[in-house]
């Protein structure tokens, strides 16, 4: 069914007969016949008792009148959302687990205060998993570590990480020369953090002799305060670390030192939603990359 079908069988019924429907709808008189006679056509039921030029409305065109206005009341109300400028409804929003931890409290906590109508629903990954949960419309936009694909993505810049290699006060001092960690420990693949300090690696011309996953930042400060081996994380997870007095930092060379989180969303699918936090996280700035 279409809403045009629904929207003159609900005419008709409201004005009391074709003639008055056809002067409200500004149509002729036999395009709302035929119009009637094809939707009862179409659903195989009759939707009015004629008795002359009266109408009256059948067991069933009463049944498809309920429908109908909610029908055409729902496709009102979208067409004042898509319109509607103010954010609204639910927002899901993916972030790396660092972001979501250290970074989001502040902005979230604001973006509810300014935006009572939408309630936003978080999802943590890595970035190649948030990229695919923006491609399959999962999430609407995900704070991701640079870069992402530009083919594929718009995006701002929200945050600009320093990274920092930590490993406990008691192990073994690292020199531009010497003192390579001999355990690396490291979220999953696709972690850009993992991808950063296997870089640091290579240009130091060394491996590391293992490696260990953990889950979350938190374990991986555990493990390296116990001597277990090195781990690289953004330098605003420190501040939110009780113990973080007990870790030795070492800054990365420039060139390496930075690594910007770009608030990212699927090119063409910008709206007000990410436009509100857009304005939170970057005041005025607006502008897409």
């Amino acid at each position: 069914m279409e809403l045009s079908d629904l929207r003159i069988f609900s005419t008709v019924v409201r004005e009391g007969g074709i003639t008055r429907a056809a002067e409200r709808l500004h149509r002729v008189q036999s395009n709302v016949t035929t119009r009637i006679r094809q939707l009862e056509e179409k659903l195989g039921v009759k939707l009015f008792i004629r008795e002359g030029k009266r109408l009256h409305l059948s067991p069933a065109g009463r049944i498809l009148l309920e429908y109908s206005d909610r029908l055409l009341d729902l496709s009102e109300e979208a067409e004042r959302a898509v319109r509607d400028l103010h954010p609204r409804g639910t927002f899901r929003l993916g972030a790396m687990e660092s972001t979501a931890a250290v970074r989001l409290p502040a902005p979230l906590t604001a973006y509810n205060d300014r935006f009572p109508d939408v309630t936003i629903e978080l999802q943590t990954g890595n970035p190649v998993e948030l990229c695919r949960a923006l491609l399959a419309g999962d999430i609407e936009a995900a704070l991701i570590a640079a870069p992402v694909a530009e083919a594929k993505f718009d995006f701002v810049v929200a945050f600009d990480e320093e990274p920092v290699i930590v490993t406990a006060q008691n192990y073994p001092e690292i020199t531009d020369t010497e003192g390579t960690p001999k355990t690396m420990i490291v979220f999953e693949h696709g972690c850009p953090h993992r991808r950063q300090l296997e870089a640091w690696y290579e240009n130091r011309e060394d491996l590391p002799d293992r490696t260990l996953e953990l889950g979350s930042y938190h374990a991986m400060l555990g493990c390296v305060l116990a001597g277990m081996g090195a781990a690289l994380v953004p330098k605003s997870v420190l501040a939110s670390f009780a113990e973080a007095h007990r870790l030795r930092i070492y800054d990365l060379p420039p060139g390496q030192d930075r690594l910007p989180t770009l608030l990212t969303w699927r090119k063409g699918a910008r709206s007000s939603k990410i436009d509100g936090l857009v304005e939170i996280l970057n005041g005025s700035e607006t502008a897409a990359a």
